[in-house]
C-alpha cells in the first residue's frame, strides 16, 4: 500500500491569495485598518477602504501608492442606516459590490462603569456593534440579490471572551460582535454568505504603544503566555485564510490571534 503525500488534494489552491476578490475595509484609514488594507492588496485584491473623514482615507491612498489602480476610497459612517446604503450604491455603481467585507471599524471609551454616560454607551456599542451589523446585513442583501456568495469578517476580541476593567461597553460590543456573527452565520449561509470572526488579542499600534512601554503595560505583557505584544502582520494569515477560499467550509466561527492570552490563568 502506498501511503505517500504525493496523493494530489481536491484543493489545490494552497496559496493564501485573494485575486479578483473586492473587498471593503471599514475603519480603515488607522491601526489595524491600514494593515489588513495592505494585505489584502498584497495578496491580490482590490480594496475599498472606509471611513468618515475623506482627507483620511484619501492619505492612505498616497502612502501606498504602487496599489493605486486597486485601492478605492469611500466615505461611510457605520452608525448610519443612510450612510451605509449611500456608500454602497457609490461601490455598485463606480467599483463593485464587495465579497470580501472586514467589519473593523471600532472605538473605546476607558471610564470606570459608574462614570460612563449614556453618551459613551451609545458610542461604543453603535460603532463596534451596531456598525457591524449595518455593513454586514447591506453586503448580504447586495449579494443575495445577485446571487452570489462572499466572506463577511467581523473583527472581535479577546475581550469578547473575557473582561477586564473600565472598558464595560467595548467588551460588551465586542461579546455582541461574537453571538452576531453566529447568527448571521446561521441565516446566510444558504445565499452563499459565510460570516466569521477574528478575535486579536493585544495587538501593539502607534496609540498603545507608550502605555505598553510603562511598568503597568509591561506586566500585562507578562502575563501574555507567549510573553510578547502581537504585531499586524500576525493577523494576515488568518484575515487572508477567511478571506480566501481555503475556508470555504468555514462559517460562525472564530479565529482568536492573541499569544494565548485566553489561555492564562485568572
Amino acid at each position: 500500500m502506498n501511503n505517500s503525500n504525493n496523493t494530489k488534494p481536491e484543493n489545490t489552491d494552497w496559496c493564501l491569495r485573494v485575486d479578483g476578490k473586492t473587498a471593503l475595509v471599514t475603519g480603515a484609514a488607522g491601526g489595524l485598518g491600514r494593515s489588513f488594507t495592505e494585505c489584502l492588496l498584497q495578496a491580490g485584491a482590490t480594496v475599498i477602504v472606509s471611513g468618515r473623514r475623506q482627507e483620511a482615507l484619501e492619505s492612505l491612498k498616497k502612502d501606498i501608492p504602487e496599489y493605486a489602480d486597486r485601492i478605492h476610497a469611500v466615505t461611510m459612517d457605520v452608525t448610519d442606516e443612510a450612510s451605509v446604503a449611500e456608500a454602497f450604491d457609490i461601490m455598485a455603481d463606480e467599483i463593485a459590490i464587495p465579497d470580501v467585507v472586514v467589519s473593523n471599524a471600532g472605538v473605546a471609551t476607558s471610564k470606570k462603569a459608574l462614570d460612563l454616560t449614556s453618551a459613551d454607551w451609545d458610542q461604543v456599542i453603535d460603532t463596534n456593534l451596531k456598525g457591524c451589523w449595518l455593513v454586514g446585513n447591506e453586503a448580504a442583501r447586495r449579494l443575495a440579490a445577485l446571487n452570489r456568495g462572499g466572506s463577511i469578517i467581523m473583527i472581535s476580541s479577546i475581550l469578547g471572551h473575557r473582561v477586564a476593567g473600565n472598558v464595560a461597553p467595548y467588551a460588551v460590543a465586542k461579546a455582541g460582535v461574537e453571538q452576531l456573527t453566529r447568527a448571521l452565520a446561521l441565516e446566510w449561509a444558504r445565499y452563499g454568505i459565510r460570516v466569521n470572526a477574528l478575535a486579536p488579542g493585544y495587538i501593539e499600534t502607534d496609540l498603545n504603544r507608550d502605555f505598553f512601554a510603562s511598568e503597568p503595560g509591561q506586566k500585562m505583557i507578562r502575563r501574555i503566555p507567549q510573553r510578547r505584544l502581537g504585531q499586524a502582520g500576525d493577523l494576515s494569515g488568518p484575515l487572508l485564510l477567511l478571506a480566501s477560499g481555503l475556508s470555504d467550509y468555514m462559517t460562525g466561527s472564530t479565529l482568536v490571534v492573541d499569544g494565548g492570552h485566553l489561555q492564562s490563568s485568572l
